[in-house]
């Protein structure tokens, strides 16, 4: 191993240009010597080596930069870790083969979780390399459903703290607690929850760090981003379940939930510290309740990117789903009629992608508005129902003086009037599409599109089996859990994180001022235009979860392309760590391999020691 002194000059500003020099102590290893210089086309670029200013335990206890036995004997040497570690040193293989056969031996999916959080919370590379591996098996332990249940049991599971906690009757605080996180060049990513909506379990207060959480993991495992350029945050607003309330052990503030002008003002200035603490940051709405959901990212999306999965991407998924399942069959989007069952905000969120997509490709929003039809609890939604419904259902609410006569409780009479191309589901309410539901459906509908989205698995409206026993194999299915073939029929499952990681890479890696309709219909086209079940009638509607890193470039490149047309990118105005100013390619492959040299992948990187720069090195190490 050899001793290097070298001055680097770094370009850390894009409006005011600034060359920071610091030095490079050891290239540790020759591949680490060999790539030193390797040049960055933008400060995000994953090309050559890791530059890393810990050693010791420090470094053993950094998820970000820990390879656990990995280490290469000079690695050991260069760091201090000599002593520190068993004398092998295994590969990243080696590592990820280990540590499935621990979890294997695990009985429980809840238990898997815990290993899961445990391994995440020591080595990331080893926790993503795992999951990537064996994605399909894992993601409903990372995610839903199991991740529901670990939510759930937040307080009595507790170990260790992970993200922002904000409280909302201390905005002034916000500022503090956020700037433990870094600076502006520190984060890329920030996921928000506020615990009330959450996984189809509803509300559970300072519990729902963990959906943040849980959907950054899916950032960086589906979407490149990097894992220590993100921000988990919850704010405790307090909780109406009556159970955490009376919970000895429950860890978050004890009072009803805030609302009003206090929770709003709040959000406010939240919003404005985001804004210019962390200015190039993609802010991500997770789970909020439907009270509040639609009415902050209305407020805040031109104020500064943000995005709201429940509403945004449920609907982007679903639309490219339905977008697919139509070409597949020779329909065309604006001859569709849609009818969904569950008018929340996963429900409007579909309902409102839909018009966004419609409009997009030559209707008028009456037009669109007009061809989808709600129910909830109380029916139908009819324009005379103000009273018990809110202003967005409303958009959609149907005629009164054309359903006389016709029982508009009754799903199965709404179906029987309206003859739907598609039937989605969002209700959480078990069973709700029966057999006499989908064979009237059927009788109208020779290719019915069924999606039953209600998340857990035991909440679905239906399950794919019996969906294909009533219609004779005829029904194209994605559903919101993972479900097995049917009689070699492919099930998809329209999982979010087909979705919001390319939408959030892509708005990332722009530097988008605003995420547009036009922006996510531009990513729902590409996701629809990747379906097997154009080449194999029996594939899935959506592209295999296996896939997950190219479906996910391509999408964000998509969007990319057309936040460039749009006028808010502000990528190129971006200089790279070497001075040079940042170009996008415009044709599309050449944007897809722009995005994935900035995608963040689960490998262990040679390592070159160096002194911490504040201004150059990132915050969480």
């Amino acid at each position: 191993m050899r001793r290097l002194t070298v001055s680097c000059r770094r370009f850390i500003s894009s409006a005011q240009p600034k060359i920071v020099t610091h030095k490079i102590l050891t290239p540790v290893g020759t591949e680490a010597a060999a790539k030193v210089d390797v040049p960055k086309t933008t400060r995000l670029s994953v090309e050559g080596p890791i530059e890393c200013h810990l050693q010791g335990f420090e470094l053993l206890n950094s998820p970000l930069f820990n390879k656990g036995s990995a280490f290469t004997p000079e690695e050991r040497a260069a760091f201090g870790l000599e002593g520190l570690l068993p004398p092998v040193a295994n590969d990243l293989n080696e590592q990820a083969e280990r540590a499935y056969k621990q979890l294997s031996f695990l009985k429980t999916p809840l238990a898997k979780n815990d290993f899961c959080t445990s391994m995440r919370q020591q080595n990331k590379v080893l926790f993503y390399e795992l999951v990537r591996r064996h994605i399909r098996e894992l993601l409903p332990i990372i995610y839903t459903p199991t991740e529901g249940d670990a939510i759930a049991a937040y307080s009595h599971r507790f170990r260790k703290p992970e993200g922002c906690f904000l409280d909302v009757t201390d905005p002034e605080s916000i500022e503090d607690r956020l700037s433990r996180f870094g600076e502006s060049k520190d984060v890329d990513y920030i996921v928000v929850s506020d615990g009330e909506g959450i996984l189809g379990i509803g509300d559970q207060g300072i519990g729902g760090v963990r959906i943040a959480i849980s959907k950054l993991a899916l950032m960086t495992l589906c979407g490149g981003i990097h894992p220590g350029r993100v921000i988990p945050v919850v704010v405790d607003a307090g909780t109406n379940n009556k159970a955490l309330l009376d919970d000895e052990l429950y860890m978050g503030s004890r009072f009803p939930r805030v609302r009003g002008e206090e929770y709003y003002s709040f959000f406010d200035k939240f919003i404005e510290v985001v804004k210019r603490r962390f200015p190039s940051a993609v802010l991500h709405f997770e789970d909020f309740g439907v009270t509040n959901a639609k009415p902050l990212l209305d407020k805040y999306r031109s104020v500064l990117p943000c995005f709201n999965d429940d509403i945004q991407g449920t609907g982007a998924v679903v639309m490219a789903s339905m977008a697919a399942a139509l070409k597949l069959t020779n329909r065309d989007l604006l001859d569709s009629t849609i009818v969904i069952y569950g008018a929340g905000s996963a429900g409007l969120g579909i309902a409102f992608q839909i018009v966004n997509h419609m409009v997009n490709h030559g209707a008028t929003k009456e037009e669109a508005y007009s061809r989808i039809h709600l129910l909830d609890r109380h029916g139908l939604i009819l324009t005379n129902m103000s009273d018990v419904s809110n202003k967005d259902q409303m958009l959609f609410a149907d005629d009164p003086s054309s359903w006389d006569g016709i029982n508009t409780k009754s799903l199965v009479d709404v179906i029987e009037e309206l003859k739907p191309t598609t039937l989605i589901g969002c209700s959480t309410q078990a069973g709700a599409f029966t057999e006499e539901v989908i064979k009237t459906m059927y009788k109208y509908n020779p290719r019915p599109i069924v999606f039953p989205l209600s998340n857990p698995t035991r909440l679905h409206e239906a399950v794919p089996v019996d969906v294909m026993r009533w219609t004779d194999d005829n029904a194209l299915i994605a559903t919101g859990s993972p479900f097995k073939p049917v009689r070699g029929h492919v099930i998809s499952e329209n999982n979010n994180c087909f979705s919001f990681p390319g939408i959030g890479l892509g708005a990332v890696l722009s530097r988008a001022t605003t995420i547009s309709d036009t922006m996510i219909s531009a990513a729902v086209d590409e996701l629809a235009s990747g379906s097997p079940a154009f080449k194999d009638p029996k594939a899935g509607l959506l592209a295999p979860v296996e896939v997950i890193n190219e479906t996910s470039a391509k999408v964000a490149a998509a969007l990319i392309l057309q936040s460039i047309k749009e006028g808010t990118a502000r990528v190129e105005e971006e200089l790279s760590p070497n001075g040079d100013k940042v170009s996008v390619p415009r044709d599309f492959e050449g944007c897809v391999a722009w995005v994935k040299s900035q995608m963040w992948r689960p490998e262990y990187r040679p390592m070159v020691k160096v002194e911490r720069v504040p201004e150059i090195h990132t915050h969480q190490s």
